[in-house]
């Protein structure tokens, strides 16, 4: 019996072939040390330059190892009176944190009813919360700039916390992967246990929705804990976030290089310490989604 091209086993050198596809070249780790390079060689000049003093800064050429001047730099930096450097940690700490839970448990909770309940208008919804995706943020300072105002929220937390409580994107992110990951099977089948809509969401949708509820957490506390314009809008030097911090330090009688990137090298801890603890976790869950689907 012959067997037909489509079924036949391929031949030897073709496995081979196909197997080659799946094989890094010399210039695939070539492209990608490159990149590295790139990325990496910014943090590290920053690095050398806060454990170094002013003097040294604008060598020819300039100095590529550390020195011992990290532990005074940071004294320093938060002996600065100018900088209100520990407060601005405080209130990013506070305001990342905040903005990021609210916006996992409303962009999910409405994820969710996109996704699976039905109801009159949910398309049209939908399509205005993508609409506000396309609007620049810079269009909307001045009317919610005028809105703080009237609301008396002016130089308070509360003011780079509420408006941003819940994303376009995070929305629309989570009804995307609530309509893949949760089966309408499921939904009934918790329905006729007795359970009611918030339950439904809370104890299937919620642990189902867990891999893309860590991505989308993640870029929420690196976006608000980096977010400088809005903050500089409403907020005042002496109530400042992080980076307003370190711009008032920029803002000084001259260009302390040193403070700068030692307040900046601090800033970045941060948001590493928050990739080293949940990034792992993050990719293994998004790997755990996939291979159940």
């Amino acid at each position: 019996m012959t067997i037909p091209a489509p079924l036949a086993r391929p031949a030897r050198g073709t496995a081979r072939k196909l197997h080659g596809l799946w094989e890094a070249s010399p210039l695939t780790y070539l492209t990608l040390l490159v990149a590295l390079v790139l990325s990496v060689a910014p943090i590290y000049w920053m690095v050398v330059v806060a454990t170094r003093t002013n003097d040294v800064v604008a060598n020819v050429p300039p100095p590529v190892l550390p020195g011992g001047h990290l532990g005074s730099n940071v004294n320093r930096l938060f002996d600065n009176q100018d900088a209100y450097f520990a407060k601005g940690l405080l209130n990013s700490f506070v305001v990342s944190s905040c903005v990021t839970v609210s916006t996992v448990f409303f962009a999910s909770l409405a994820g969710f009813a996109f996704a699976k309940l039905r109801f009159r208008g949910r398309n049209a919804l939908l399509l205005t919360i993508v609409a506000t995706m396309m609007i620049p943020v810079q269009m909307g300072i001045i009317p919610l700039y005028m809105i703080m105002v009237k609301l008396g929220w002016q130089n308070h937390l509360q003011a780079v916390v509420v408006p941003f409580l819940v994303t376009g994107f995070g929305v629309f992110m989570m009804r995307q992967y609530a309509a893949q990951a949760v089966p309408d099977e499921l939904v009934e089948a918790a329905r006729v246990d007795g359970c009611t809509t918030f339950g439904v969401y809370w104890r299937v949708v919620l642990p189902a929705l867990r891999p893309a509820a860590g991505v989308l957490g993640l870029f929420t506390f690196m976006q608000t804990w980096n977010d400088f314009m809005w903050p500089l809008a409403v907020l005042n030097p002496e109530n400042p976030t992080v980076q307003l911090s370190i711009n008032n330090l920029a803002n000084g009688h001259f260009d302390d290089y040193t403070l700068m990137f030692a307040g900046t090298t601090i800033a970045v801890l941060p948001l590493l310490l928050v990739f080293v603890v949940f990034g792992r976790q993050i990719i293994g869950g998004i790997m755990e989604g996939a291979i159940k689907a």
